[in-house]
């Protein structure tokens, strides 16, 4: 193995010190969202960059606060969720049926990713719009509490510029 200068890493002998390139302890966080379909955040949270998507799904679904409707009680659950194949797993399907939530999740090895970019192209641009609060590009806070308020406060803007439009 070579570093960017072209000199061996590792000692003398050849032996490669240093962390396995395989290895998931990655730096840095994740933002996971679920918006509504146009695109406007309902739930948002962060995590390790190291912790696998599918954990964070449960929390999420549990985190959207109740809907207000026209007519009849309060939304307190969406009526159908979409996701990518990060998310393929037999409890969380049965999680989601035990809770009256229809799902459209793509099967691993089955399904291409090509089908549910009609749905998908819309948490894209959410993420996108999210990315371009400087404060959430590149995370500078310690604490993950204070992470989470900036995103809370930049999906709260989110939502202020799509209702004045």
């Amino acid at each position: 193995m070579r570093d960017r200068l072209g000199e061996h890493a590792g000692d003398e002998k050849g032996d490669l010190t240093g962390p396995n390139p395989f290895d998931r302890g990655k730096y840095g966080s994740k933002i996971h969202l679920i918006t509504e379909r146009t695109g406007l955040p309902l739930s948002v949270g962060i995590s390790g960059a190291n912790l696998h998507e599918s954990q964070a799904l449960i929390p999420l679904v549990q985190g959207i606060p109740p809907i207000r409707s026209r007519r009849g009680p309060r939304r307190r659950r969406p009526g159908k969720l979409h996701a990518d194949k990060g998310y393929d797993y037999a409890h969380l399907r049965r999680w989601l049926s035990q809770r009256g939530i229809g799902h459209r999740i793509a099967c691993k090895g089955v399904e291409t990713s090509q089908r549910l970019g009609r749905h998908r192209w819309t948490i894209e641009r959410t993420m996108a719009w999210l990315t371009g609060c400087r404060r959430l590009h590149r995370r500078y806070e310690r604490k993950a509490e204070h992470f989470l308020a900036f995103t809370s406060i930049a999906c709260t803007l989110i939502c202020y510029r799509r209702m004045n439009t």
